[in-house]
């Protein structure tokens, strides 16, 4: 019984409960799936609680199944911080003892002055604000001044949002490496994004062009598996995540419908090796804009595609379905919320209902698709294959 793909899909921000550690982030109470379910009663997930996610928490409000389908737990984060790029790198087997820095004032007016000098011109904004909020509040001066708009969020993010008129998009991802060349040190934050826009005053739109360019990571489960002479293929801002590193084939997607259909897509083509999909739209689009009815029906929408994704996997795949950390949509503010991801492990070899209980690090995932996969890599994760996989009779 040999494993020869694994499908992992990250629902992006999709956590089930506070971690001991909650409150040293302000983040007591928090549980995102909990939570949607007890204050949206109409969320109906029949494919997820056939697998068992319902199951990982027998307290919250999610349905459960006698019966579960697949191998289902949940994970500690071990690393500091709760932001997308730590839960990944934390995913693929590497534990971050320092968070990235945030601003939640603004950057340092040194830095700025440093950076309008490297781009040749003013900046505006400088404040923790929302992508779309801060383009329609600076957007008509940034037209007239041509001042790129330059601000932050609860994440450890440097954002640039420029009118795709003024700074054609080459540009814009030219003046982004810029910045992220010159975030080093204590200013080290983990992604700049080019936050590109259309449209006229009292009427701008995010274009689907956004970019982001990470930290680049250290060695993690990506390269391993390369080393290997098997495959990574990525999809969603998997790309972005990794700077690049470990990654032969990558599709970037607009939404989660397109991050669906394009990881379907890879199933149904022959390769071995690792197929790693993240979903945004339910952290992007609901949970900082702290939307609760629109974070249920996300998480319908993709529970809808779960039989189609089933069916096209292959008999030697495992499928893992997890979260890279939670954005609870009912906890104040707008910032991620430090949680335990859910762990959903599927396939023809794996032993359904299997309780694997609290796994000690998101790092067990990469442990487990190392050993899966037959490939050499060292993290201070611990693999769970052998609890999940059925005996050969």
């Amino acid at each position: 019984m040999k494993i020869n793909r694994v499908i992992l899909i990250v629902l992006d921000s999709v956590g089930i409960g506070a971690l001991p550690d909650a409150h040293l982030y302000n983040d007591e109470g928090s549980n995102t799936l909990g939570n949607i379910a007890k204050y949206y009663p109409d969320l109906d997930l029949p494919n997820l609680t056939a697998l068992g996610l319902g199951n990982i928490d027998m307290t919250n409000a999610l349905a459960k199944t006698k019966t579960p389908l697949a191998a289902y737990g949940k994970a500690i984060e071990q690393s500091a911080g709760k932001d997308t790029t730590t839960g990944h790198w934390e995913i693929c087997g590497v534990i971050l003892e320092k968070p990235f820095p945030t601003f939640p004032n603004g950057f340092p007016k040194e830095f700025i002055a440093r950076f309008e000098q490297a781009i040749g011109c003013k900046t505006i904004g400088n404040k923790t604000a929302s992508g779309t909020a801060i383009i329609n509040e600076l957007g008509a001066e940034h037209l007239k001044t041509k001042s790129p708009i330059v601000y932050t969020s609860a994440d450890s993010v440097f954002q640039i949002a420029m009118h795709e008129d003024i700074y054609p998009i080459e540009e814009q991802y030219r003046i982004c490496k810029l910045a992220r060349a010159m975030l080093v040190g204590d200013y080290e934050v983990g992604r700049v994004i080019a936050r590109p826009f259309i449209g006229e005053i009292d009427n701008f739109t995010r274009t689907e062009r956004r970019k982001d360019f990470s930290v680049s990571p250290p060695t993690t489960l990506l390269n391993a598996i390369q080393n290997s002479h098997q495959e990574v293929r990525s999809i969603g801002k998997i790309i972005d995540i990794f700077s690049g590193q470990g990654i032969d084939y990558s599709t970037k997607t607009a939404n989660n419908s397109e991050g669906i259909e394009e990881t379907i897509k890879a199933i149904k083509a022959p390769s071995t090796g690792l197929i790693f999909t993240n979903l945004v739209d339910f952290d992007m689009l609901y949970g900082h804009r702290r939307n609760i009815a629109g974070y249920a029906k996300c998480l319908m929408e993709f529970d809808e595609q779960i039989p189609t994704i089933l069916k096209n996997l292959q008999s030697d795949d495992l499928l893992i379905i997890t979260a890279d950390h939670g954005n609870d949509p009912s906890a104040p503010g707008t910032d991620h919320t430090r949680e335990y991801i859910p762990l959903l492990n599927y396939g023809k070899m794996v032993k359904a209902g299997k309780n694997i209980g609290t796994r000690q690090s998101f790092a067990d995932i990469a442990a487990t698709i190392a050993a899966a996969l037959n490939v050499n890599f060292n993290t201070p994760g611990a693999p769970y294959l052998s609890d999940i996989l059925k005996e050969i009779h």
